[in-house]
């Protein structure tokens, strides 16, 4: 695989406001997929009621964190490891699982394969077909376990972004399990990041795959707890695993108002309902309208999030940057591998920000047509 770029993910709402001149508040930004109602009102109480503590280092072992996690996946504390992000967690697992070669399904995130580089590890491919949507090709994985090692395909890894991003496809749990088993035969380590799990939690394999002793699940507290701020992501594992990946993280890494705005987030069941049934209704509803630009097409999507192809003659880069000038941030997956180059990837917020997108679109599109 030819050595990767410098990977470009989202949110960068800062460089945008110096390039742009503008101030922070007045930049939209459809490129990083967060909990549009923010944060639940018990992360603020919190944060206020522990501001003492900034004088004090945080928690190490994030004890009470774990403790809430165990207790809401039913699982055994010591098969939770809390990072600074889920990001932190795939940078230490080539060293901690000792990965050299790892199978990615691509279209998807790309720092898989980034930490697999800076790791001095490989990274083998297998794409998703755009007549199917992009969806997970689970079948032909399975396949792939069963006859590819006899067949000289050389990997001690597959990791799986489920739902994923930026197709926003997902399997069901039993494929996922179906795959794991498969896996586990062929002496292999299965990696399931499920940082947008919460949008489709009839997907997750949590709690039952805590159980698998060759499985990680990633997840992350940033997209639906909308604390991307504070960086807070945890992997579930066996006792051994788990031990493992604590063993290559650094002292102190998540913030002291990192551990308390989770575990506050994590506590408020009524905003993870609210936040629920707000994606699934505004989802809907955007899906229809993105459906009605002329020339594009809209891929189903069980996250937070749409990728979108443009209409043909246009480039992602070039639609992106003219929304860039009017302030609104959308992701450009032109460069994505797997991805066509009329490829974008829109989050969902808030039914007037989504409003202001659709016009914005609507006006550059039909100008074009109309020229």
């Amino acid at each position: 695989m030819p050595r990767l770029k410098a990977c470009l993910h989202g949110g960068d709402i800062y460089g945008a406001a110096r390039e742009l001149n503008r101030d922070l508040a007045e930049i939209l930004d459809f490129s990083a997929s967060i909990n549009p109602l923010g944060p639940s009102s018990q992360v603020w109480k919190a944060i206020m009621a522990s501001r003492y503590l900034l004088s004090h280092y945080p928690d190490p072992h994030c004890w009470d964190l774990r403790q809430a996690l165990a207790t809401f996946w039913r699982i055994d504390p010591e098969q939770i490891v809390v990072g600074n992000g889920s990001t932190e967690l795939i940078d230490v697992l080539p060293r901690a699982l000792g990965l050299h070669r790892l199978l990615v399904v691509q279209p998807t995130f790309s720092e898989y394969a980034a930490a697999m580089e800076r790791a001095g590890g490989q990274v083998t491919a297998l794409y998703s077909d755009r007549k199917d949507q992009y969806a997970i090709p689970i079948d032909r994985l399975c396949r792939l376990m069963k006859t590819g090692q006899s067949d000289g395909l050389s990997i001690d890894g597959i990791v799986i972004c489920h739902p994923n991003s930026p197709t926003g496809q997902a399997c069901s749990a039993d494929d996922i399990a179906r795959l794991a088993t498969i896996v586990r035969r062929q002496g292999l380590w299965l990696v399931i990041d499920e940082a947008f799990a919460d949008y489709c939690p009839e997907r997750s394999v949590l709690p039952q795959a805590a159980s698998w002793p060759h499985v990680v699940v990633l997840r992350s507290m940033t997209k639906f707890y909308a604390l991307p701020g504070l960086r807070v992501g945890y992997a579930v594992a066996t006792r051994t695993v788990a031990g493992r990946l604590r063993r290559q993280l650094p002292p102190w890494s998540i913030s002291v108002m990192g551990q308390i705005a989770a575990l506050a987030a994590l506590s408020d069941a009524a905003h993870a309902r609210k936040s629920l049934r707000f994606m699934t209704g505004e989802r809907e509803r955007l899906k229809g309208l993105f459906a009605a630009l002329p020339g594009c097409s809209v891929l189903p999507t069980y996250a937070n999030y749409f990728l979108m192809e443009l209409p043909r003659g246009w480039h992602a880069r070039e639609l992106t940057g003219q929304l860039r000038n009017e302030g609104l941030l959308v992701r450009d997956c032109s460069s994505v591998p797997g991805c066509n180059t009329r490829s974008i990837r829109l989050a969902v917020r808030s039914p007037q920000e989504n409003d202001r997108l659709i016009q914005a679109l609507s006006n550059l599109l039909h100008h074009e047509v109309l020229q």
